[in-house]
């Protein structure tokens, strides 16, 4: 469903290219002091991982999460399927299983009838559906500007969870979705994206992590994050970080969507992108690789891949690809300065 004004055109920032930028974020969180992990919360918000996981009594393990964006596309329909896509991602990330949701949904509601609300809801929902998520009620405000996303509750084990502070130097790295879906959001925002971009956009922010998860803990992974706002770059870092190791990137075998490196070369991108470039430049030996080819490493995702640390590439490989996955291997982790990236080659036109 659409109106005669674009919903993009009500967004300040597409999807998660909205998110405070990681540098505020990290001196937000600083000030805060948030607990870590002590007692039955096993994951906190010290290592700025995907969700909190609370160990539950009789065994086992509770993932929390929520995230909520602004309009990613101009579909209302779509536009809930990708950011209830985007919120369980979380889960997934985390090794775990998603199975309650709620809505939280923010509604202009003098400028944007509720049907396309209603739309927006109904995506949600179908997804959930998907997931095998019960979708439980949740809460609406008014606002001048359109939000929706979940709060998404699921369940681990906490000896098969999924981390980001888990990886060791001489891992692999692997990637389960293409890069680029900021760029092509920018691209729809401006009316400049082609029918091409938008479905393969469209596609990969609505398939679940479901299948990458699962297989990534048959074969024994344990290291992990999802790949969203701050970008693949931001997103290793952080992980880097954590792990205290540092990585070498292979910028040939990274995926990215079709005409993204073209959208970049010619400005099309998202201020929030910027923004993750200059947040991992002092720690990044960029090579050969062009200021356009740096900015779609990146680029802020919404629901977008797994990004995984192995040390058995073999096994993960074949359990992806018997899920379906063409899983990209795009570099490893090694021995250096915790939070480093050196990039070789150049990204595939």
């Amino acid at each position: 469903m659409r109106t005669e004004r674009p919903l993009t055109s009500f967004s300040h920032g597409a999807g998660c290219g909205c998110k405070l930028e990681a540098a505020a974020l990290r001196e937000l969180l600083g000030e805060l002091a948030l607990p870590g992990p002590a007692g039955d919360l096993l994951v906190g918000s010290d290592s700025g991982d995907d969700a909190a996981v609370y160990a539950l009594p009789g065994g086992g393990a509770l993932v929390a999460t929520v995230d909520v964006f602004t309009p990613i596309v101009d579909d209302a329909y779509d536009w809930g399927r990708i950011a209830a896509a985007n919120a369980l991602s979380d889960v997934y990330a985390m090794g775990g299983v998603p199975r309650l949701a709620l809505n939280v949904a923010a509604w202009p509601v003098d400028d944007l009838p509720m049907e396309l609300l209603a739309a927006c809801l109904r995506g949600g929902r179908d997804v959930a559906e998907q997931a095998g998520v019960a979708l439980a009620g949740g809460h609406t405000i008014t606002s001048t500007e359109p939000i929706y996303g979940l709060v998404a509750i699921g369940f681990v084990d906490p000896d098969a969870m999924l981390r980001n502070d888990a990886a060791r130097p001489g891992m692999t790295l692997v990637l389960t979705k293409p890069l680029g879906t900021g760029m092509i959001a920018t691209a729809i925002k401006r009316g400049e994206a082609t029918e091409e971009q938008v479905r393969a956009a469209v596609e990969t922010m609505t398939t679940l992590n479901a299948a990458a998860s699962a297989a990534a803990v048959q074969a024994g992974v344990r290291a992990a994050t999802d790949v969203t706002g701050f970008g693949l770059l931001g997103h290793l870092r952080r992980l880097l970080e954590a792990s205290g190791c540092a990585a070498e990137l292979d910028a040939a075998a990274i995926p990215t969507l079709p005409g993204v490196l073209e959208l970049a070369g010619r400005g099309v991108v998202a201020g929030g992108t910027r923004r993750n470039h200059a947040w991992v430049a002092p720690v990044t030996d960029a090579g050969e690789l062009t200021e356009a080819e740096q900015l779609v490493l990146a680029d802020a995702q919404t629901s977008g891949g797994l990004l995984l640390a192995t040390d058995r590439p073999a096994v993960l490989r074949a359990t992806l690809r018997g899920e379906g996955i063409e899983a990209a291997e795009i570099g490893r982790t090694v021995p250096g300065e915790p939070g480093r990236i050196a990039i070789g080659g150049r990204l595939a036109r």
